[in-house]
């Protein structure tokens, strides 16, 4: 793996194109946490068939608790997909206190290398559990695959650093940080979003640079925020309208799209170089839009609109613009002038 130093929670990893190649074949009895594409795509590579394959069908704690208790005696858990189907693979491998593999065949979320597996209790995310990869494999072929935009969806929680770090030190000068402050972390922070900026063109194009440095940004995000217990630096007001959105609609979104909607929308009122952020977001080829979400007008405006009062009603979110700046009718119609439906 590239020498990165500190806590990146990959105990181990490989990278390359065929690194999926015969996995199957040191696992002994496995399960496998998918979906039907992925499995489609990787089943063949891997050169033994598993014990068991669990399909995920959605994150709610109570269908992933029936899905568990499913689970037969194997010796190590395999999640091959995209986010979902990482964080089930996640959920069991803690549960049963299972070795656990990662196998990630879009890069459109971070959740092959965060310990924690984002589940749902009744359409509110919530981050459970302890767990890491042993591999991590990442596989450009594989990865290569799946349609552009969903390995581009990657630099989603790494842009979220734009936004959440202003939002902490808001909360800094505000004197209500809910950690102590670190001008160092936020600064180590900015730095990894530049350095995947400045990798712009190979990341729109996909190319093994480019995905090399979305899950290197990932893992040096995990150096920072490891040791300090806690992602201030990559997590705030841009993940919230995600969380408020979920919650209205219903249904998952593509984590790294949404949270580009939601750094074009909340940096512009941070005011906060939003015409930066979302120039990146266009020139990398990142899907943000309403459109590209199929988020009808009238649902965003009443999301936007509740936003002050839903972070407020959640003493587990941090501080952030939206306990400074209301956000009013006329700034709404403002702002959904610059998106498209």
């Amino acid at each position: 793996m590239n020498e990165i130093s500190g806590r990146t929670n990959v105990c181990s990893a490989r990278f390359g194109a065929g690194a999926s190649e015969g996995l199957g074949r040191e696992l002994g009895r496995f399960l496998v946490t998918t979906m039907e594409i992925p499995w489609g795509l990787v089943k063949e590579r891997l050169g033994a068939a598993p014990a068991q394959v669990l399909m995920v069908e959605n994150m709610q704690i109570e269908t992933i608790e029936r899905q568990l208790e499913k689970v037969g005696e194997v010796d190590a858990v395999l999640g091959i997909g995209g986010g979902q189907a990482i964080d089930l693979a996640k959920y069991i491998a803690w549960k049963r206190q299972l070795p656990l593999v990662t196998l990630p065949t879009v890069l459109s979320v971070d959740a092959f290398v965060t310990p924690a597996a984002g589940i749902r209790r009744g359409h509110r995310v919530d981050y459970v559990g302890e767990s890491s990869p042993d591999p991590l494999v990442i596989d450009y072929d594989v990865l290569r695959t799946a349609p552009p935009e969903l390995n581009i969806a990657g630099v989603g929680d790494l842009l979220s650093i734009h936004t959440a770090c202003f939002d902490w030190e808001l909360a800094q000068k505000a004197g209500v940080s809910e950690y102590p402050f670190s001008q160092a972390d936020v600064d180590a922070a900015r730095q990894i979003l530049a350095t995947v900026m400045g990798k712009t063109e190979a990341i729109a194009n996909c190319t093994d640079e480019g995905l090399q440095a979305i899950v290197d940004g990932y893992m040096r995000v995990n150096t920072l925020c490891l040791p300090a217990g806690h992602y201030r630096v990559e997590e705030g007001s841009e993940h919230y309208l995600f969380y408020e959105l979920e919650e209205r609609l219903e249904r998952p979104f593509i984590h790294g799209w949404i949270v580009g909607l939601g750094v074009h929308l909340l940096s512009r009122l941070q005011g906060h170089q939003h015409e930066q952020a979302v120039a990146f977001m266009k020139e990398v080829g990142l899907p943000h839009q309403p459109r590209d979400l199929e988020i009808q007008k009238d649902d965003l405006r009443a999301s936007l609109l509740a936003l002050n009062y839903y972070v407020q009603g959640r003493s587990d979110l941090w501080y952030t613009v939206l306990n400074e700046q209301k956000i009013t009718p006329a700034w709404v119609d403002e702002a959904l002038q610059t998106l498209n439906f």
